[in-house]
C-alpha cells in the first residue's frame, strides 16, 4: 500500500513550528508494511487542500491528514472535507459526550465552539479523541482512504495507535524493515570505497542508504517483502558479513548512541569516568549525563577551559604548555592523568583543541583536536583535523573522544 501525509498549517510552512508529526508517522507506517511515497505540507488554505488531496489520490491508496480541526475560524479542513466527499455536517453524540467529559475534569463548561466540534461529516467513520476535543475521521472512496486527525502530536499519536494501525493492518499482507547500522570514524567517501563490493553484492531486495552528519554515519538497510518472507534474516546476515569487514567502525545499531553504548558498557563492567575538556566546554559530559542512570558510573568533569585551570585543577605542568602548546599530545597525556587522580575514576577523557573560528595558526589550523583516553595503566592519544565550522568541531570532537573510550574499554574487557 502506498501512502502520503499531508500536514496543513501556516504555522509548519513559515518555520513557526517544527513539523515533527510527520516523521513519527512514516515510522509507524512504515512498521505495519505501509510505504510512504509523499509529505507535503500546506497552507490552511481551501484550494491548497483539495488540489494536495486531488493530487495525492492519483498516486496513493492512503492518505494522512493532519491539522486543521480546531475549533477556530482558520481551521478549515473538516468543512473543506465535507465538501470534497460531497457530505453533510451531522451531530455526533458520542463525539458530544467525550467533549462534555473533557472540560468537566477540567472544571469548565462546554463552549458553542467547542459544541460544534462534535459536528462531522455523515458519511465518514468517527475517530474518536481521548485527549482533545476534535475527532479524527475516516473516509473511504473508490477503494481508497483519507484519514484526517489533529495536528497536536499527543492527540494524532493517540489515534494512529489505538484506533488506525490496528485497522488498516487487518488487510495489510506487506512488511516493511530497516535496520540502522551506526558508525564513526570515517568519511562518507572512505567507508564506500571501503564497503564497495559488499554493497554491490547486496541481494536485490535490500536497499542501502547513507545517512552522514557531523562526526558519524548512518547505514540505512531497507527490505520489503510479504509478510511470510524472512527479511529480518537477509538483512542480519549482511550486517554479519559487514562486521567481519568494518568491526572497528560500528557502534551499534537503531536507537543506539555513542553516550547509551558507553553507559552500557561502563555499567557492566563496574567501571567509572570522568573528563577534563577544554575546547568541548563540557558537551561531552552533557552527552554522558543524557542517559539516565548516568550517575552510576560517571563522576564528574573539570572544564579546564584556560590554562590556569589546566596548571592549577590538572596538575599540568606550565613547562609543558609552554613548550608544547595547550593543544597537543603531551598536555592531554597530562590532563588525562591529572583528573584520574583528581576524581579517583577508571577511565578518564581529555580534550584540547581550536574549536575557532579564531586562534588557528599555520602549524595548529583551526579545527586541531588533540584527544587522550585511558586509565591508571595507560593513556592513548590521537589527533584530529575537523574543519572550520565551531559547533561541527565540537560536536566532532566529543564523538571521537567517546569513540576512542568505547574501542579501549572493549579491548581491556
Amino acid at each position: 500500500m502506498h501512502a502520503e501525509i499531508i500536514n496543513i498549517g501556516d504555522e509548519l510552512l513559515i518555520g513557526q513550528v517544527i513539523n515533527t508529526n510527520a516523521s513519527w508517522m512514516a515510522q509507524q507506517l512504515n512498521s505495519i508494511g505501509i510505504d510512504i511515497i509523499k509529505v507535503s505540507i500546506i497552507s490552511d488554505d481551501k484550494s491548497s487542500i483539495i488540489q494536495c488531496i486531488d493530487e495525492a489520490f492519483e498516486r496513493s491508496d492512503l492518505i494522512l491528514i493532519t491539522g486543521g480541526l480546531g475549533p477556530t475560524n482558520d481551521d478549515i479542513t473538516k468543512y473543506t472535507l465535507c465538501e470534497y466527499f460531497s457530505s453533510n455536517l451531522i451531530f455526533d453524540e458520542a463525539t458530544y459526550n467525550r467533549i462534555e467529559q473533557l472540560f468537566a475534569v477540567r472544571g469548565f463548561k462546554v463552549t458553542e465552539l467547542n459544541r460544534k466540534q462534535a459536528e462531522v461529516p455523515e458519511n465518514c467513520i468517527v475517530i474518536p479523541n481521548n485527549h482533545g476535543t476534535a475527532s479524527g475521521m475516516w473516509f473511504e472512496k473508490s477503494g481508497k482512504i483519507l484519514i484526517s486527525m489533529p495536528g497536536v502530536p499527543f492527540e494524532m499519536k493517540s489515534m494512529i495507535s489505538d484506533f488506525i494501525l490496528p485497522k488498516l493492518s487487518e488487510n495489510i499482507n506487506f512488511k516493511i524493515i530497516h535496520k540502522t547500522i551506526h558508525i564513526q570514524g570515517i568519511g562518507e567517501s572512505f567507508l564506500a570505497d571501503l564497503i564497495k563490493d559488499w554493497e554491490e553484492k547486496l541481494p536485490k531486495n535490500i536497499k542501502l542508504a547513507y545517512l552522514p552528519q557531523p562526526g558519524l554515519i548512518r547505514l540505512r538497510l531497507s527490505a520489503k517483502g510479504l509478510k511470510n518472507e524472512k527479511l529480518e534474516e537477509i538483512i542480519n546476515k549482511e550486517i554479519e558479513k559487514l562486521n567481519l569487514l568494518i568491526p572497528d567502525l560500528i557502534y551499534g545499531y537503531d536507537e543506539d548512541s555513542l553516550e547509551k553504548v558507553i553507559g552500557k558498557l561502563l555499567k557492566e563492567n563496574k567501571k567509572t569516568l570522568s573528563t577534563a575538556e577544554s575546547c568541548t566546554g563540557g558537551y561531552i559530559s552533557h552527552l554522558i549525563t543524557s542517559m539516565a542512570g548516568s550517575s552510576a558510573y560517571y563522576k564528574g568533569s573539570i572544564i579546564s577551559y584556560s590554562n590556569e585551570i589546566k596548571i592549577g585543577l590538572l596538575d599540568v605542568n606550565p613547562l609543558t604548555i609552554e613548550k608544547y602548546g595547550a593543544v597537543s599530545k603531551e598536555t592531554v597525556i597530562e590532563m588525562a592523568n591529572g583528573v584520574l587522580k583528581k576524581m579517583k575514576t577508571d577511565y578518564a577523557i581529555a580534550v584540547s583543541g581550536i574549536a575557532g573560528p579564531d586562534g588557528g595558526s599555520i602549524e595548529k589550523p583551526i579545527g586541531t583536536i588533540w584527544i587522550a583516553v585511558g586509565n591508571n595503566k595507560s593513556i592513548i592519544t590521537e589527533k584530529f583535523l575537523h574543519g572550520e565550522d565551531r559547533g561541527r568541531n565540537i560536536r566532532k570532537a566529543a564523538l571521537s573522544a567517546l569513540n576512542m573510550l568505547r574501542k579501549v574499554i572493549q579491548s581491556d574487557c
